[in-house]
């Protein structure tokens, strides 16, 4: 996928995202906020934003390969955390670093929510790729 990752000198240095995205046209793959279920329905890490986190990328990238994309074709992403704080946030940054490695960081939002679907739920994640 070709695209143009900017930060302009005018805004602050982001911290593992990238502040503009522009994509060409092309085919996009939009993933729905993924939780920290298994595949069986079980909830992992429960009481652990960690655990949440790595379990809520793993099925990002289960998402991402049934749709012929990776994490490096990924130039949108949505994080939703229960009660954010900076250190929730510390946490889970270190997670998406290590999932994207050395790929370019999206263009990224990261919330505060006080509840998700269940209230064992501490994360949810949604994305958007491109696709060559």
């Amino acid at each position: 996928m070709s695209r143009q990752n900017l930060n302009p000198a005018t805004l602050v240095k982001p911290t593992n995202y990238t502040h503009v995205v522009v994509v060409p046209a092309g085919r996009q793959v939009h993933i729905s906020g993924q939780v920290a279920y298994s595949a069986a329905g079980q909830i992992v890490g429960k009481g652990d934003l960690s655990a949440q986190a790595e379990q809520v990328y793993a099925n990002l990238a289960a998402g991402l390969a049934a749709a012929g994309a990776g994490f490096a074709d990924v130039f949108k992403m949505v994080t939703y955390v229960v009660d954010l704080t900076p250190e929730k946030a510390a946490q889970v940054r270190a997670v998406r670093m290590r999932h994207f490695g050395d790929a370019t960081p999206p263009a990224a939002t990261m919330v505060g929510v006080t509840s998700l679907v269940n209230p064992d739920l501490l994360i949810e994640v949604e994305a958007i790729a491109a696709l060559p």
